[in-house]
């Protein structure tokens, strides 16, 4: 199987695939655990085109590096002005779209704590978590931001209406136990057994015959892919014009 182009492309993200086509996105920031920044968000989009649009690929592994799945940010993007916000409500979209349309499935391996973006492995078909990962959603309400770019989406699906807006408004964090126990993922495990049952699972996963794979994940995705293209560009307008307001405030000041 020749290696694709694009295992190149993303320096945030480190690729593997074996002869099966099973494919690890494996999550970094200099091979360390990822310090999110806008290059990042932009490598995200690009890449899950890129893996959507790979018909080798037949199941796809999302994890992180080190200790953590993301739990560090060095967010520098400017959104004073309405202009600048474009950029993050265009990528946006097509980052959450793109995910979504990778037509084969994806098993998210939580390897710690997911307190930035936690949505991309929760959004997987089959979410794993190592014993020592937390969930939150740090970067929105605690620094006084609209959770509008997928996460009021994604949690309010996960954890029911009432828990999704108390975890989104409280900056509430959620151990490994408790995401089991309340459905956000799928098995909890140690640490050093995660890769390993990903790894499982995706061999199960790819003894199933080819449109079996891909239309499986299209039927089960398709709800999301729904809910998405209904509110997600008008959550991350909402977030945008909230950012602006918040930015001119400060320079009033």
């Amino acid at each position: 199987m020749q290696r694709p182009a694009y295992f190149d492309k993303y320096p945030t993200i480190a690729f593997q695939r074996d002869e099966l086509g099973i494919l690890v996105m494996r999550l970094h920031s200099s091979d360390g655990p990822v310090v999110y920044t806008p290059q990042h968000h932009a490598d995200w989009a690009g890449a899950f085109y890129d893996v959507g649009t790979d018909r080798d690929n037949a199941v796809v592994i999302l994890t992180g590096t080190g200790d953590a799945f993301i739990d560090d940010m060095a967010w520098d993007k400017d959104a004073s002005r309405p202009i600048q916000w474009e950029d993050i409500h265009t990528e946006g979209k097509r980052l959450m779209r793109n995910l979504l349309d990778i037509e084969v499935p994806v098993i998210g391996a939580v390897n710690g704590p997911a307190t930035i973006h936690a949505e991309l492995a929760c959004l997987s078909d089959i979410t794993l978590a190592a014993e020592g990962a937390t969930f939150q959603d740090k970067p929105h309400i605690p620094f006084h931001t609209v959770p509008g770019d997928g996460v009021h989406i994604v949690w309010q699906e996960l954890l029911g209406a009432n828990r999704g807006r108390y975890f989104l408004l409280t900056g509430q964090v959620l151990s490994a136990r408790q995401a089991l126990d309340w459905g956000v993922v799928n098995e909890v495990l140690p640490k050093e057994r995660l890769m390993p049952r990903a790894l499982e699972l995706a061999r199960q996963l790819a003894t199933l015959p080819p449109l079996t794979r891909r239309y499986a994940r299209t039927a089960l995705i398709q709800r999301l892919k729904r809910l998405m293209d209904e509110n997600l560009g008008y959550g991350l307008a909402l977030e945008g014009l909230a950012a602006v307001e918040m930015s001119l405030a400060r320079s009033r000041r």
